[in-house]
């Protein structure tokens, strides 16, 4: 059963950075896309970033283009949001997601398959 497992969530200030990781097991993910949603109060699923795991095909959300960066570790098995410059409109619940495919990263949370439990990010004006 794969299981994804977030970390690095927390407070901080407008123009910070915060750095997500998400720790994957229980698959073999060199045949997996993994995707970053979030998720505000009163709002739906936002599609942030995802990368096929061979590294070849990264994606971004408008919001977010220039500011995070996706990238994996295959020996760990571990995915990773860097966030910079972080504005309160950021603040959200941040899941890491995955998919067993082949194919292009799915940008749709509906396609996504397992999902850790997420992790908060606050932004402060």
């Amino acid at each position: 059963q794969v299981q994804l497992v977030e970390s690095g969530g927390g407070l901080v200030q407008a123009g910070d950075s915060l750095r997500l990781s998400c720790a994957a097991s229980g698959g073999t993910f060199n045949r997996y896309a993994m995707g970053w949603f979030r998720q505000a109060p009163g709002k739906e699923r936002e599609f942030v970033s995802a990368i096929r795991w061979s590294g070849d095909t990264i994606y971004y959300g408008d919001s977010v283009k220039g500011r995070f960066t996706i990238s994996r570790d295959t020996a760990k098995n571990t995915v990773t949001l860097q966030m910079n410059s972080l504005k309160p409109e950021d603040t959200a619940v941040y899941y890491c997601a995955a998919r067993r495919t082949s194919m292009l990263p799915p940008r749709s949370h509906v396609d996504y398959d397992y999902w850790g439990q997420g992790t908060q990010v606050t932004v402060s004006s």
